[in-house]
């Protein structure tokens, strides 16, 4: 049976406990899908014991309102763990990460102000903040991250080797649904209208010959786009679709090959 572990104190003794064999480690903020279950099933494989947190970071939210419609799924989020043979699950409070009331936080200066951190000022220092507590507690040897948050994927690569941490990061592909939507736990707040439209977010993203056709297109399509760009080897995009944020990446040699065919 899984253990729900309430406090950093239980996680510890929890994780203390643990003598032999890797331990892998999913952070997320709960409302599991079929996403989250590729990352869990590669620590699965990957490791002996597999320890998944669930928490709502209120410090990576710039708008109280998304933030307080952020769903909320412990239990379906429990079967799935269940299922996918998570061994415990971290389920904290907000004191119980933030005893200090988010007093310090992690700075990157040079790459989260741009793209989603242009957008969503302070994101990204309550992404980086609490995901340093969560990997000082777990001690883990694996964490598993989608490539669909890919500029939060890469920051935290980046801080993992800033602050000689010792857990290596493991990027899975993004999931996506059968018309080519990258699963997120945010499209169950879209509108029959709106997730038929979603689709073409990705469409666009893939197809078009650069950053700049893909956002036009989108913004003709009724789009109201935030970003569209080329970083590293991918084209990052993120957008408004009614009251929902969507974001999404593709590879920028996937695109190119599919032009030469």
């Amino acid at each position: 049976m899984i253990l729900i572990l309430h406090s950093h104190q239980e996680l510890l003794a929890y994780r203390q406990n643990i003598k032999d064999g890797t331990v892998g480690f999913v952070p997320t903020m709960g409302a599991l899908h079929e996403g989250h279950a590729t990352l869990l099933r590669q620590a699965r494989r990957d490791c002996k014991n597999v320890i998944l947190s669930i928490f709502v970071n209120p410090t990576q939210f710039n708008d109280p309102k998304d933030l307080e419609k952020y769903p909320r799924t412990f239990e379906s989020d429990r079967a799935l763990a269940e299922r996918e043979g998570v061994d415990a699950i971290y389920f904290p409070n907000y004191n119980d990460l933030y005893p200090d009331g988010y007093n310090y936080e992690v700075l990157e200066k040079k790459w989260s102000p741009s793209f989603c951190g242009a957008h969503r000022p302070g994101h990204f220092n309550g992404v980086l903040t609490v995901v340093l507590k969560l990997f000082n507690l777990v001690q883990a040897d694996y964490a598993y991250f989608g490539e669909k948050d890919y500029q939060q994927l890469r920051l935290i690569q980046e801080m993992c080797t800033a602050f000689f941490l010792k857990v290596k990061i493991v990027p899975i592909p993004t999931l996506r649904e059968p018309d080519g939507l990258a699963m997120s736990s945010r499209n169950v707040r879209l509108t029959p209208e709106e997730r038929q439209k979603a689709p073409l977010f990705y469409r666009c993203l893939k197809e078009a010959d650069n950053a700049q056709e893909a956002r036009k297109q989108l913004e003709d399509l009724g789009f109201k786009v935030d970003y569209v760009e080329d970083w590293e080897d991918r084209r990052l995009g993120a957008l408004h679709l009614g009251a929902v944020r969507l974001i999404d990446n593709v590879p920028i040699k996937k695109i190119e090959m599919d032009v030469l065919k």
